[in-house]
């Protein structure tokens, strides 16, 4: 029997991670998931997420590929690649259907009308762009609220409340390219902050209401939960890249100081922790109010019980999580990575990579049929109640 096996691409501003997981079936223990081999390199080519050099970004693909090959001890010739980046956006619409049926029994095919529906109405914000995820994130009959899938129930006018996930097409497309140019074929996309919800995020939490909020080099990334649905994805143009200028300013110090004063490699009476603490300090409250705003924009600050979950590099600079608690009025944790203690990674770092692995050995991923009931709204209808 061949085995399974699914390989996950992050490609970050800073560093390019592979991840490749098998799956194991036993009669005994059932089906289970093992990582089995590992790439990480330098990312070379890149600005705020974009590809300003596509050779480097394909040479720095190439040598995390040479790490997981000899790790894994398999070749990697498809994977699953993360799209991120301040490219990434979101757009919101409603649509509706007449129900078909003359028993007026609601079926798969007035799902897909209104889904075309609400796709339609939200065209003008695909300009330049393409369409990632389309998830329904709520459906009305006849004005009432549905729980779950409406199929089944009986109604005349089916409502239906869409999100869009989109992607500068530019920008997906040189990423691709880039990718295939390692000789590593892209089986499918997933939107960066999607998968690495999949790994770090609890069903619990995820059901609760929570934001995951991933700190990542020139970008903070988030995605919100309600009822089990992912309901908004948006990235804000600041990093902890940024904490560094900031400490670099201040104290009138390079770069490359500056980065080791703000991780605590460096300290003495040049370096007051007092000050860098306050630097630090300032520049998370920033982030923070940026994702506190747009909470409100949705009209969701505030009934979210599962609170904040904090990822990606910066997660661990500074208070982070009490500037969180304290500028959102919401609980507030640093993401916790459950893995084995046999596993070849060893933080949440590797969410996404991990995430995009799995969901290609667990989600139904058939690119052909992205669009209407797209791979990861059909992976999502396994957690809807």
């Amino acid at each position: 029997m061949s085995r399974r096996i699914a390989t996950g691409i992050d490609i970050g501003t800073y560093q390019v991670k592979l991840v490749v997981v098998e799956e194991i079936v036993d009669k005994r223990s059932g089906r289970t998931l093992r990582i089995i081999g590992t790439g990480l390199a330098e990312s070379k080519g890149l600005r705020n997420g974009y590809i300003v050099n596509k050779e480097e970004v394909t040479e720095s693909v190439e040598e995390a590929k040479r790490q997981a090959q000899a790790t894994a001890q398999v070749p990697i010739k498809s994977g699953f690649l993360a799209i991120g980046g301040i490219s990434l956006d979101e757009a919101r619409a409603s649509g509706e259907a007449i129900v078909s049926r003359a028993d007026q029994e609601i079926t798969g095919l007035d799902l897909e009308k209104a889904a075309l529906s609400a796709r339609e109405s939200a065209s003008p914000a695909f300009l330049n762009h393409r369409v990632l995820h389309d998830i329904p994130t709520e459906y009305r009959i006849d004005g009432v609220r549905v729980l779950g899938s409406p199929v089944g129930v009986k109604g005349v006018r089916l409502e239906a409340d869409h999100l869009f996930v989109t992607c500068l097409s530019q920008h997906a497309d040189a990423l691709v390219r880039a990718v295939e140019d390692a000789e590593i074929e892209v089986v499918d996309q997933l939107a960066s902050p999607l998968a690495g919800a999949n790994v770090l995020l609890s069903k619990e939490q995820q059901r609760k209401g929570c934001v995951l909020a991933n700190i990542g080099a020139e970008t903070v990334s988030i995605v919100i939960y309600d009822e089990g649905i992912p309901v908004s994805v948006k990235v804000f143009p600041t990093g902890s890249s940024h904490i560094t200028d900031d400490i670099a300013l201040g104290l009138r110090i390079s770069l490359e100081e500056a980065e080791r004063v703000k991780v605590g490699r460096l300290a003495g009476a040049m370096y007051p922790r007092k000050k860098v603490d306050d630097f630090i300090a300032a520049r998370v409250e920033t982030m923070f109010t940026l994702i506190d705003k747009h909470l409100k924009s949705l009209g969701r600050r505030g009934p979210l019980p599962a609170g904040v979950i904090i990822s990606g590099g910066g997660a661990g600079i500074g208070a982070v999580s009490d500037i969180a608690k304290g500028t959102l009025k919401l609980p507030a944790r640093v993401a916790e990575f459950r893995l084995s203690s046999d596993t070849k990674i060893r933080d949440a770092t590797w969410a996404v990579a991990y995430g995009l692995a799995l969901w290609g050995l667990t989600g139904d991923t058939d690119a052909s049929r992205r669009g209407i009931g797209s791979s990861f709204s059909r992976f999502l209808r396994q957690f809807l109640p």
